[in-house]
This record gives structure tokens, sequence and C-alpha cells, in this order.
């Protein structure tokens, strides 16, 4: 399933081909997140142009609009969202965990209220993993529990014990799945901001064997020094030879940061979001497009990008269709953002090749983070 293709002399960071269902991934990769079936604003011929071959959906959201029913009827959500490459599903576990108000942590699974309208529903990890299935997901997450930070070691251990007894029920569902259907289940390390149960988490993860692991509970609100010191901490504990997946991390210094810890795979809505709201990355940083100073700017985005949207379209246009609320702007900005880290992320993938990986991060950053615009 997963083949390292070549390791950087000097950091845990290495390039791999992840093969799944829908053809093969080539890692380090950044996985845009389509929670409803769709990555905003965004085409799916776009970002097969791209070069994206994973992207993320949600089985949460995806459960409750449109339905299963309505997926299965397409033979999966490849064929419903017309999208030839690969698939993560999350189990929800974030989202269900986020609407506390709405839902209650049952022995079984967890009790909730819709957040659309109210309605009431029990899932079980066994029923997610079904779900994904009928999703035709290429790799499924099981249901976990996401912890917050600032919470004592007692919750967190709580919290811990019960996504691994979750992972072992998904783990004995996932292994009667139907035959034709090979999608890979991944386990979630958890253990919140405490060494000896992210240690704990591991051992009990990994135990389950399961093709690849993933640390959870990181970028949830902590410090960037707390960050780096616990994805290093818990990356050092992961066994090289399986895929490696970090949760919900997707901006360029959190990005090296899980490169150079051996992580292979990572997704996040920030890219897509910020630019809804008219930001957009570039090699010198993230700029805001609403602002005055853009408005009678001639030149791209980037200099030095490639996209479609800096070959064809002027900063003050997008400024405008920005200001103007146009859907045009959301749906250009999206398109940029996500090929300036497709981009990043083949440039990582030949760094690392040559052995020159913290050369080529220490040479972006300085740049990156060096101008404020």
């Amino acid at each position: 399933m997963f083949t390292i293709t070549g390791k950087d002399i000097s950091t845990k960071a290495r390039t791999g081909v992840l093969s799944l269902p829908h053809g093969s991934v080539d890692t380090p990769a950044f996985m845009p997140v389509g929670t409803n079936g769709t990555v905003k604003a965004v085409r799916t011929d776009d970002l097969d142009r791209m070069g994206i071959r994973l992207i993320l959906g949600n089985t949460y959201h995806l459960y409750l609009r449109p339905g299963v029913e309505v997926i299965k009827k397409f033979g999966g959500l490849h064929g419903f969202m017309n999208w030839e490459h690969n698939i993560l599903t999350d189990s929800g576990g974030f989202q269900l965990f986020s609407l506390a108000s709405l839902r209650k942590i049952e022995t079984g699974g967890v009790r909730f209220r819709s957040h659309i309208d109210g309605s009431s529903h029990t899932l079980t990890p066994e029923d997610i993993i079904e779900i994904q299935e009928a999703l035709r997901s290429d790799i499924m997450m099981p249901l976990d529990i996401c912890s917050p930070p600032g919470i004592t070691w007692e919750e967190a251990e709580k919290a811990l014990s019960v996504t691994t007894d979750w992972a072992r029920r998904s783990k004995a569902r996932w292994e009667n799945r139907p035959d034709s259907y090979d999608g890979k289940l991944f386990g979630i390390i958890q253990g919140n901001f405490y060494k000896d149960l992210r240690k704990r988490s591991a051992e009990e993860i990994l135990s389950l064997d399961l093709p690849g692991v993933a640390i959870g509970g990181l970028s949830v609100g902590e410090s960037f020094l707390t960050f780096t010191d616990f994805l290093q901490f818990t990356a050092s504990l992961l066994p090289e030879e399986k895929p490696h997946y970090l949760m919900g991390i997707g901006t360029p210094e959190y990005i090296f940061s899980a490169v150079e810890n051996g992580i292979d795979l990572f997704d996040c809505v920030f890219p897509t979001r910020i630019a809804r709201n008219g930001s957009v990355f570039t090699r010198r940083g993230i700029i805001a497009l609403k602002k005055e100073e853009h408005r009678f700017e001639t030149g791209p985005i980037d200099e030095s990008c490639t996209c479609p949207v800096c070959a064809k379209y002027s900063r003050a246009y997008l400024r405008h269709l920005i200001k103007t609320s146009e859907i045009l702007g959301a749906m250009l900005a999206s398109l940029h953002n996500l090929s300036f880290l497709a981009s990043l992320l083949s440039d990582i993938r030949r760094s690392i090749a040559e052995n020159r990986f913290l050369r080529f991060k220490e040479e972006f950053l300085l740049r990156y983070n060096g101008e404020s615009q």
C-alpha cells in the first residue's frame, strides 16, 4: 500500500507513493477539504489539473445531507461528485465533539441532534465504518474523541480509553467489509497534551496493525511551540513503514514542520476558507486582497506563480470581485490557494529527492515570513 521512495539525509522527511483503490498518491501530499462532497468554490476538473489525487470528505455532514441512500444511488461519493481519484473521509468525530450542546457520549457511541434540523441520531463506531463503506471511501477514519486543550489528565485519559475502544470496534467491523470494497482504515492517536498518554495511545492504536496511522488532537489552538513539541514526540513513535497522517494543518510553517517529522498526509480548511474572505498565499506571505494598496495593482497575486489565476487576472480585478462579493472572487482565490499549496508540495518532494529539504525550508520561510503585506 505504501512505498517509501526517498529520504532526506538531515531530517525524517521522506517521499513515497500511496497506492489506493482510485490510483496512486505521491507523498508528502496536502488534501483539500471537501466536507459536503465538494471542495468549496473549486471544480473537480480544476483539482485534477493541479495534480491533486486525494481529497477529504466528511462522514457526519454527508450522513445528514444529502444522506447515505442518495450517495449509494450513484455507486458512492466518487460518482456523486464526479471525482475519479481518491477520497479520505473523516469520521465526523471532530464535528460531533465540537457541538457540545447537541451531543452526548454513550458507551455504544454518540447520541446527537442534527445542527440542521434538530433531529435526533445515534451513531456507533460500527455505523461510521458502514457509512464510509457506502461512500466507497479510499481511506476511512474511525470515530474518535478529539479532546480540547486545557482539560485534566483524568479527562484526557478517559477520552483516550474511549478512542481506543472505538478503534478496536471499528477494526472488527472493517475486517468484515464486502470483498469488493478495498478502502483502508487508519488509526488515530490521541492523548491530548500529555506525553505519557500520547505514548500509551500510540502503543494501543499501533497494536491494531491498521494500514495507516493518524495523529489527532494537534493544531487545536495551542501555540506553535507546543504543536511542534508534541508533533515531534508523537511522530517519533510511529513505525516507518506505514503512511503518517497529521490531521488539520494547511499553512506553510505547519506543513514544513510536519514533513520534517516524517508526515506524509495533511489536510485543512484554512486555504479555501481564507480565500473566500479574500486572503491569498504568496511566496512573501499571505496578503489581503481587500486592502486599498491593491486597487490599482496590474500585476498578479504572485509573480512567480504559474496557476491559471495568476496567468490571467490582476490583483486589482480580484480585489474588485472580493469587495463586491462576486462569487467568481471566491472561486479564483480558492483556485490560487490550492494551486499554491500543490506547487509547494511538489517543490518539497523535489527538495527531499535532491537532499536539500532543510535548505529549501529555510529559504522559503525566510522569504515567506520576511515581509508582511
